[in-house]
């Protein structure tokens, strides 16, 4: 989730409006939506309610508006709801008319069809990292990831070339002290942690392996915007045993195709 979206989450239902009580209302429903997003799963209004910090009754005034708008729909008998078709039509909008974004589209297809690995498409959100769309390996050995997850940044080899216009300073500002501790417990040192960043910005890629998942290796190449930043990465997620000179073969595809995708020169 975003900084700014975390910030709403936790403002406490008390707390003043900054700007009137219009803004707030925009405010809780971005909030609401942020809520079941963050859960990935259909919620009672009421504990919808506990998790954004309003009022039950301001949290039922905002879904039943967003029911009607078809925004969210009611998902069994029990009072859960979650998103609705209108949102699928929000995101369709967003990738059929993004020319840019259906060009990464069709790469992410024809390299999981050409390869038969995982590839994902990588960004930010917020200080945390995730996987914006995925095509998952054909092979015997499936590695999946779930798209719209936050992921610590320091887990991850997109996390190294995304944040690579980053001074050091910056970077222990940015990332919470708690994201370098990985899921079995092994932790990062913040300076290697630098010390990759710095490298995937001098070598134009990143690989990790066996950090976030003991049997996973991970490689990514810059997408660039047309001012050159990066706010998007191409991965490969391959198993942790894939011999070097398939690797090697795959890091190679994996750069070229992302400058194709880049709207910018590295």
């Amino acid at each position: 989730m975003s900084d700014g979206a975390t910030g709403l989450i936790e403002t406490e239902a008390g707390a003043e409006p900054r700007n009137g009580e219009r803004r707030r209302g925009i405010d809780r429903v971005i909030m609401l939506l942020e809520a079941l997003l963050r859960h990935r799963a259909p919620m009672r209004v009421g504990d919808i309610a506990k998790m954004i910090g309003a009022p039950r009754s301001t949290t039922y005034e905002i879904v039943n508006s967003l029911l009607e708008a078809e925004m969210l729909e009611n998902v069994g008998t029990e009072g859960y709801v979650y998103f609705g078709r209108a949102m699928h039509l929000f995101g369709w909008a967003y990738s059929h008319h993004n020319a840019h974004y259906r060009r990464i589209i069709e790469t992410l297809d024809k390299m999981a069809a050409e390869t038969g690995e995982t590839v994902q498409l990588c960004g930010l959100r917020g200080n945390k990292y995730i996987v914006l769309d995925c095509r998952d390996s054909s092979g015997p050995f499936r590695i999946s990831s779930d798209v719209g997850v936050e992921v610590p940044i320091p887990w991850t080899a997109s996390g190294r070339l995304l944040l690579g216009h980053m001074s050091e300073e910056e970077l222990k500002d940015f990332i919470p002290p708690g994201d370098y501790k990985l899921p079995d417990g092994r932790v990062i040192a913040p300076a290697e942690f630098f010390s990759d960043v710095a490298l995937a910005r001098r070598q134009g890629f990143s690989e990790t392996v066996a950090l976030a998942d003991r049997f996973t290796w991970c490689m990514a190449a810059p997408i660039r915007d047309s001012y050159g930043a990066i706010n998007k990465t191409l991965c490969f997620v391959l198993p942790v045993d894939t011999p070097e000179a398939r690797r090697s073969e795959l890091l190679a595809l994996l750069c070229e195709r992302a400058r194709g995708l880049s709207l910018a020169g590295s």
